[in-house]
């Protein structure tokens, strides 16, 4: 049997930023369930207030998610008519994805426990803080290098 240095879960960026992203993710959907939607959705429907209507694609690449966990998410936003789905006139097999009056309403009363959301995670870990978390986190989606100043982290075995 070969050794391999063993890591711990507190090294792992992978697991502390998953586990950053499920605590926030839970306290913005504790802000937004007053009007029915979770975060996800209320990302979704403010996706398509800004830019429009998109396809399913296209929206998918934008939140970073895959097409069946996007497909999930809008299914209960097509029941509850917050959005419509139609063929998008630029390639009849694609479905593009339209804000409905009923979803403007709604996304505007899921604004303020999204403000509230928002206020208070900033109140605790600092503005400043906040939008430096903000960028780097963009950065990593983005896919920018590291910063030339920084070295490559060192491998330690345990």
């Amino acid at each position: 049997m070969s050794e391999y240095p063993m890591m711990k879960p507190v090294e792992c960026n992978c697991f502390a930023i998953r586990s950053a992203a499920r605590h926030i993710s839970q306290f913005y959907d504790q802000c937004l369930a007053p009007v029915g939607l979770r975060t996800t959705q209320f990302s979704i429907l403010s996706r398509l207030k800004r830019v429009g209507p998109q396809t399913i694609n296209a929206l998918a690449d934008a939140m970073v998610m895959d097409r069946t966990t996007l497909g999930r998410n809008i299914l209960p936003l097509e029941r509850d008519g917050l959005i419509r789905i139609e063929t998008a006139p630029s390639d009849r097999r694609a479905k593009e994805l339209h804000l409905t009056k009923a979803g403007e309403k709604r996304l505007q009363a899921a604004f303020t426990g999204w403000q509230r959301a928002q206020a208070q995670f900033e109140a605790r870990y600092g503005r400043d803080r906040a939008a430096q978390l903000r960028s780097m986190l963009r950065a990593v989606v983005a896919g920018e290098p590291r910063p030339a100043d920084q070295g490559e982290a060192e491998v330690t075995e345990q």
